[in-house]
């Protein structure tokens, strides 16, 4: 009669226990031996494990890698290169006079960009490499508070070729595909400096006056959209694309500085924000040429109620075609339709080349590719991506915007275009092929036979987790950036062929100091169906039972159930989450879960 006895004995351990016994659900400052985690450490950046170089770039002749670095583990940032043939790190820019960008000498601008961004770096925050000159020199160009800096990646000293304050900052300065000029812009209005001589020129005019800007991203668009430019050079450096933003019916909003000492203007911001169920910005889109002159508008106002019931709320994206036209995608207010619109820079005219529409919503993407290098009769056509199959993928478009066929397909994401070998006919992608939480580098055909079945994709990379990738131009190498949730960001060089590594570039081992002293645990992936059986994936941060007791514990639920964003990955990130690691720390039990990601949807 001893077994009756243990199962009675098995149903009271695993019996649900009354939430008001605080007994056995301690508080969340009830145990002393957690205060080695400050909460502090919430806020602390860098994170533990991500000193790591980032925005990787490499030089126009693929023989450097480029990236920004803090070699003391601080968000100050320097430019460093690595040459591939003689495996040599060297440091290419520093901000002059340990100058460079912070928080003291940012414009009002400059600030608002960087929160839009989530740039948190110092010192340097963005460079760019100068096309290859006739000298055969290898040139950046830095933009920081003081100018625009050039320096070759040589042991000469930089020269500040625009110098400027943050009375009149120098905002979004983008060198032109040939590298004769800089375009940036300067109170409100667009400019372009010619490298050659060093003269700036003026090219729009009558903004500041008018409550417009010229050249500038609005609010909306780099907040919601991603689209942080507000101009666009041309293929062959002749025109200049640019947005002019009308906020001029926009009523203004004052922000008090209640915990400044100061008053009057210091203490108080004001802005021009469109509230929901108010009115937009209108934003026109124009097209000037480099060397200065009329500006042809093209047929196209956003934020004005037409005929049809305001289609055209907003400008999402704009991109350059071969032949010099103008293409750009506008969507309307509910986020449901998506018009690509061909324009004609000469007239400003246009053709409306397709229409996406969802149901719920469409996710804006940055996969747009042009075909230009004239290989066979799809010169002139384009890559696009579509959610139609309900997962997002790749297809072929002629130049008339007729949709030819899928390139990829299947249960599962594209994410980003890498690389397109149109002379070898392949395309490069980051997808979800392998699984939701993870993204890889695959490789396929760009111009498949429709005649038969689609081919699987072959990947590329290498191990479990999150991979960004970088190609090369040439289409022979990539340079790789992954991590895990049990591993921090590792950066290697790898073969475009067959995935090989062909050196490592930046590695950092488990025993980062912060990470080890925290005892940081990597978080539990978790499943749960939903009612309709869609599959939902969730991150658990478990508070240690040998402190904490069994559970149950206080649990904090963190969901977010809005498009894009994906919380839950097999990411570095998710171990990193202090917030989520400080709470377990105290005994409580963090639930991260993303509502219908996208590869469920």
């Amino acid at each position: 009669m001893q077994a009756p006895v243990a199962a009675e004995d098995d149903e009271k351990v695993f019996a649900k226990k009354p939430r008001h016994c605080e007994a056995e659900m301690p508080l969340a400052d009830a145990n002393n031996e957690s205060s080695f985690f400050p909460v502090e450490e919430i806020v602390q950046y860098p994170l533990p494990g991500y000193v790591v170089p980032s925005s990787i770039t490499f030089s126009p002749d693929d023989r450097l890698i480029s990236y920004l670095f803090s070699p003391d583990g601080t968000l100050y940032r320097k430019v460093f290169a690595f040459d591939i043939a003689s495996r040599r790190q060297d440091l290419v820019f520093s901000p002059p006079d340990g100058g460079g960008l912070d928080e003291s000498n940012l414009s009002e601008e400059e600030k608002l960009r960087r929160e839009r961004s989530r740039e948190r770096g110092l010192g340097v925050t963005r460079y760019e490499w100068k096309a290859r000159s006739l000298s055969g020199k290898h040139t950046i160009m830095v933009p920081l508070p003081a100018g625009i800096y050039l320096q070759e990646i040589c042991d000469t000293e930089p020269e500040l070729k625009l110098p400027c304050c943050s009375s009149s900052p120098i905002i979004d300065p983008h060198l032109s595909p040939d590298g004769s000029m800089l375009a940036y812009v300067r109170e409100d209005e667009l400019h372009v400096l010619s490298l050659l001589d060093g003269q700036p020129k003026q090219l729009t005019f009558g903004a500041k006056e008018n409550g417009m800007t010229h050249g500038l991203a609005e609010y909306i668009a780099q907040e919601e959209m991603e689209r942080k430019n507000g101009f666009w050079w041309s293929p062959d450096s002749k025109y200049i694309a640019f947005a002019e933003v009308d906020s001029s019916e926009i009523p203004l909003f004052r922000i008090m500085h209640e915990g400044k000492k100061s008053v009057g203007s210091d203490a108080q911001e004001d802005h021009a924000y469109p509230f929901a169920g108010a009115s937009n910005v209108k934003v026109r889109l124009g097209v000037v040429a480099a060397s200065g002159g009329e500006v042809t508008w093209m047929d196209l106002i956003c934020g004005v109620q037409d005929e049809a019931g305001g289609a055209e709320e907003y400008l999402a994206r704009v991109n350059w075609m071969p032949d010099n036209s103008l293409v750009s995608q506008v969507l309307n207010r509910s986020h449901t339709k998506l018009k690509i619109l061909k324009f004609d820079i000469q007239t400003g005219k246009k053709i409306v080349l397709f229409v996406e529409e969802q149901g719920t919503w469409i996710n804006l993407h940055d996969c747009l590719t042009p075909l230009d290098k004239g290989v066979n009769s799809l010169s002139g056509g384009f890559i696009w991506a579509s959610e139609k199959t309900g997962f997002r993928h790749l297809y072929l478009h002629d130049k008339n915007g007729v949709c030819l066929g899928a390139i990829t397909q299947g249960n599962w994401m594209v994410e980003q275009i890498a690389g397109v070998n149109e002379n070898a006919g392949l395309l490069f992608f980051t997808g979800t092929m392998d699984g939701p939480l993870e993204s890889n580098l695959y490789c396929t055909s760009l111009f498949p036979d429709w005649n038969h079945p689609l081919q699987l994709p072959r990947r590329l990379t290498h191990g479990s987790g999150r991979h960004a990738v970088i190609l090369d131009h040439q289409m022979q190498r990539f340079v790789d950036v992954y991590d895990s949730l049990n591993s921090p960001p590792r950066v290697i060089l790898c073969s475009l062929h067959d995935g090989s590594i062909i050196t490592p570039l930046y590695e950092q081992p488990l025993s980062i100091p912060r990470f080890r002293k925290l005892q940081l645990l990597s978080p539990e992936i978790v499943q749960i169906s939903a009612k309709d059986g869609t599959v939902l994936y969730g991150t658990l941060y478990k508070p240690d039972a040998s402190k904490f007791g069994p559970p149950p514990y206080k649990t904090l639920i963190n969901v977010y159930g809005g498009p894009s964003v994906q919380l839950v990955v097999d990411s570095w990130i998710n171990t990193v989450d202090m917030r989520a690691q400080y709470l377990r720390n105290k005994g409580i039990l963090v639930w991260k879960i993303t509502e219908g990601l996208q590869d469920e949807v």
